[in-house]
């Protein structure tokens, strides 16, 4: 049998992490097969999770406190529980019971949510075509808009680009705009003087 490693997170600094650890020690984890990682779901750069994958093998489960220590959102969750699965390595739930991909039921419940997840990332989708289509219908279009070679920041950029004297990053800070804005602003043909 395979061994079990621990997750844990918690958002900010000040939350207390020990209920997620009594917990996964409880669950069989052993103490140095616990990783924690003291940041937001929604930052992809999480040290301790990365470490926690690369020491899973063939035959382990990650056992975690709660879905949303693990997950951003449910299309984050299944994809990972999926990359998991596909490597013959469990995945546990310890609050919600249900989800336990090593049994039977937990696998077909993960399936459920699975699928609940395609639907949402569909429902999205249709909402999305569908407000473009009504938007266009309205005589709307998309995107950036069109910015005239007469512009007066335009023709600023490219004076005080000209001068030579300034950097880029001065020619930025004044105008108030990105460097790609500034690259933008110079590729623009200059204005015809009649």
């Amino acid at each position: 049998m395979g061994k079990l490693i621990g997750y844990a997170r918690v958002s900010t600094g000040e939350q207390d992490v020990q209920l997620q650890l009594d917990a996964l020690k409880i669950a069989g984890c052993a103490e140095d097969h616990v990783f924690v990682d003291k940041a937001s779901g929604t930052r992809s750069g999480r040290p301790g999770l990365d470490a926690c994958l690369a020491l899973l093998k063939p035959g382990d489960t990650l056992v975690v406190w709660r879905l949303d220590r693990l997950g951003r959102s449910m299309s984050h969750l299944v994809t990972m529980v999926e990359a998991l699965l596909s490597q013959q390595i469990g995945f546990r739930s310890l609050c919600d019971s249900a989800i336990d991909t090593t049994t039977a039921s937990g696998e077909l419940m993960f399936n459920i949510f699975s699928a609940l997840a395609q639907f949402e990332r569909r429902l999205i989708q249709e909402r999305t075509r569908a407000g473009l289509s009504a938007a266009r219908a309205r005589g709307r279009k998309g995107g950036r808009q069109p910015i005239s070679p007469d512009d007066p920041r335009v023709k600023t950029a490219k004076y005080m680009h000209k001068k030579r004297d300034i950097s880029i990053k001065q020619i930025c800070e004044t105008l108030k705009i990105s460097r790609p804005t500034f690259y933008r602003y110079l590729a623009l043909p200059d204005p015809v003087n009649p």
